[in-house]
């Protein structure tokens, strides 16, 4: 009896567990058009963009010279001195952005008993311009110049750590390596830990390598844009499509378990209701409808209850039309709205994905859809409702699909609701 009487309590606390809502709490930004999140949101909404030429290296001799560079940091200025030294460029932007979306929470994770606060990051370069700074003073000055540093402050992990120490976030920590979709892993990753029982998860990604090594590694992988125009190197789904613009930055998020929140008095922006990941196979077997099924499935949503799709836009004639007529057979030819507002910003790295759902819970708060920009004309072989132009109301806007694909076959794909949906 005892046995049994177990058992059921246990199948009890699994079922508790699923049905944790994981509620999105804070926000914090660090992108190409807007550095902290109500600078970059009122951007993205006006269609204004951060791409241009590059200015953090000459970048003349090169066949691409633009990137969506985030202008006017001052690192003095945000990081403490004691810290320069030990940390790559990405590493402080990654705690510009969590200490922003800590503030937004305002939550105080010192206050939660134990382990019951952690912090998962994605980054798909770490700390490539500490490396170079390494290579430039072993070859140009020897070894004994190579900073003592050098062991762990290129490393993807870096920002977990950092922000953990900072932060006090004495919980789960990890770090996800799966590109453009590792925004949206680190999210699914986080609502599980909510779902164990874990009070507060940081949670996001964040890349930078605009420096000469990380611009040779962009450049021999072929798919950037060589057109020169900042306004038009970047179209996703556009019929003149090129290729994509690199940029840096990305967001993070503060997760918390609903009921917790709320008890506090806190709103929250979206609740984290389904997410998913693939993986491709043989070439050709493209899976990222199959994640955005696994996702709405999870999330226990129909297709005709989803409002708009973030989509990955990968500014890529092929890799456009797979994803479109993904689209189209999951909601119908022009079946949903669609939006890439990552054309405003290049494609992030890990940080894709991460400004791409902080702009979903922004649009879930605000009922509004940002543009695409860049795109002049959507391409007959994607058959989207492309937003373009000016950002669109959307006064029932409640269900929300954001989808990633990172190189080498990752696909991830996340459900967010509207806090009361």
């Amino acid at each position: 009896m005892s046995g049994a009487g177990g058992a059921g309590g246990a199948s009890g606390d699994v079922r508790s567990r699923a049905r944790t809502r994981a509620l999105v709490t804070g926000i914090g930004v660090a992108a190409p058009n807007g550095l902290g999140t109500q600078a970059w949101w009122s951007a993205v909404l006006e269609g204004r963009s951060g791409i241009a030429s590059i200015t953090r290296f000459d970048a003349s001799g090169y066949p691409v010279r633009i990137a969506g560079e985030i202008r006017g940091f001052v690192d003095e200025d945000h990081i403490p001195s004691r810290l320069l030294p030990s940390t790559d460029r990405v590493t402080r932007l990654s705690l510009v952005a969590a200490k922003e979306a800590l503030e937004d929470s305002g939550a105080d994770p010192a206050a939660l008993p134990g382990h019951r606060a952690g912090v998962i990051t994605a980054s798909s370069a770490g700390g490539t311009e500490f490396g170079q700074r390494g290579l430039e003073a072993l070859w140009g000055k020897g070894a004994r110049y190579v900073s003592a540093y050098q062991s762990f402050a290129w490393f993807h992990a870096a920002g977990t750590a950092e922000i953990s120490i900072r932060h006090t976030l004495r919980g789960p920590a990890s770090a996800m390596v799966s590109e453009q979709a590792g925004g949206i892993d680190t999210l699914a990753r986080a609502r599980r830990e909510i779902r164990k029982g874990v009070g507060l998860m940081v949670t996001g990604g964040v890349d930078s390598a605009l420096c000469p090594w990380g611009w040779a590694a962009h450049l021999a992988d072929g798919r950037l844009s060589t057109d020169p125009d900042p306004a038009r190197a970047y179209r996703p789904f556009d019929a003149k499509a090129r290729g994509h613009v690199v940029g840096e930055g990305g967001a993070l998020l503060v997760l918390e378990d609903a009921a917790a929140a709320t008890a506090r008095g806190v709103g929250g922006y979206a609740v984290v209701a389904g997410c998913a990941a693939t993986f491709d196979g043989e070439p050709g077997q493209e899976r990222l409808k199959e994640a955005a099924e696994l996702a709405l499935a999870d999330a226990r949503v129909r297709p005709d209850q989803v409002d708009v799709v973030f989509a990955d836009g990968a500014g890529e004639r092929a890799a456009d039309r797979a994803e479109a007529q993904a689209l189209a057979a999951l909601f119908g030819p022009r079946g949903v709205p669609v939006t890439a507002p990552k054309s405003m910003t290049g494609r992030l790295g890990a940080g894709g994905s991460s400004l791409d759902l902080a702009a979903a819970a922004l649009a879930l708060r605000d009922k509004v859809v940002p543009p695409t920009t860049g795109t002049r004309r959507v391409a007959a072989d994607c058959p989207l409702d492309l937003v373009r132009g000016a950002a669109r109301e959307l006064p029932g806007l409640r269900t929300v699909l954001v989808l990633a694909r990172g190189r080498g076959g990752f696909n991830s794909a996340a459900v967010l609701r509207a806090p009361d949906a």
